[in-house]
């Protein structure tokens, strides 16, 4: 067995065809800004109907019977009460980095995260978070050595793209509230026998704020857009 074990954040699976289509066309369009983006917040209800087939990851997705927060969270934090998008997406980025495999079971560490996510299912990619998990045997490999991380954020931000966006339709964020927010940071990992490391971490994300409602995490974004 190598000495260092791979990173929590380091394994993800593929996003479904459809959950693209739903989640990754309001996040991706708006940081390319492409002339559409701003139309398209305004009609994205319509354009998700045709995206309710199941997603289809394979047997050891950790995104299939997810367990629900009543399971337990270990070491995963509650979500913050924060209604401000920047301020929440830098609290959700140092938690998906951040995990303790010496007091957390993967099923915690699913139900921590997924307390995390915006309860309406129409705007929510629970793949692209519960993605971030690695399988179960994995994890069990990374308990064995009691692999533990924590994380530093250093700043947080909108994409230019997406502020570009914003700047030119104001109100086409006002039927999702869901905000494009890319968080740098640094992740320490440390394992038995004094073994560690430490790595530059950012990350993309969708974060929903609907006014007088604390923020919640809508989805991870595939690429990093700065």
């Amino acid at each position: 067995m190598p000495n260092r074990l791979p990173s929590l954040s380091g394994y993800g699976v593929t996003w479904s065809a459809n959950k693209r289509v739903a989640i990754v066309a309001l996040v991706i369009t708006a940081l390319l800004a492409i002339a559409a983006t701003a139309a398209w917040f305004t009609g994205r209800g319509k354009h998700h109907q045709s995206a309710n087939t199941p997603s289809q990851n394979s047997s050891s997705s950790p995104s299939e019977g997810a367990p629900e927060p009543a399971a337990g969270s270990g070491s995963v934090p509650k979500p913050p009460q924060i209604a401000e998008p920047v301020a929440f997406a830098k609290a959700a980025a140092a938690m998906l980095w951040s995990y303790d495999t010496r007091n957390t079971t993967r099923d915690q560490q699913l139900a921590g995260m997924r307390a995390w996510m915006t309860k309406e299912t129409k705007y929510t990619d629970w793949a692209s978070v519960s993605g971030q998990v690695p399988d179960p045997l994995l994890w069990s490999r990374m308990a064995d050595q009691d692999q533990h991380a924590s994380a530093t954020v250093t700043e947080g931000h909108y994409p230019g793209a997406f502020k570009q966006a914003l700047a030119e339709d104001p109100s086409a964020i006002t039927e999702a509230y869901i905000y494009v927010v890319t968080v740098n940071g640094k992740q320490q990992i440390e394992w038995k026998k004094g073994g560690g490391g430490a790595e530059d971490r950012a990350v993309t994300l969708a974060v929903q704020c609907r006014p007088n409602h604390d923020c919640t995490l809508a989805a991870i974004a595939p690429s990093v857009t700065q």
